[in-house]
């Protein structure tokens, strides 16, 4: 099977989005949980929190 198809693919991030990722990333979400919550995939997540100097908690 493929990977998890998200209908908001290559759309922008809105500033509402950025905070939500900056308050998951301190709560020490990870990355998966992070991803289900935005519906964003994995990698895009991991691209904006290296953009904003973000860590994201790697799995349990």
């Amino acid at each position: 099977m493929g990977k998890e198809h998200f209908e908001r693919h290559k759309q922008p991030w809105t500033s509402d989005e950025i905070q939500r990722l900056h308050a998951f990333a301190k709560k020490g979400m990870t990355l998966k949980a992070i991803s289900k919550a935005l519906t964003r995939s994995e990698e895009s997540i991991k691209k904006h929190a290296k953009q904003d100097k973000l860590k994201i908690a790697k799995k349990r």
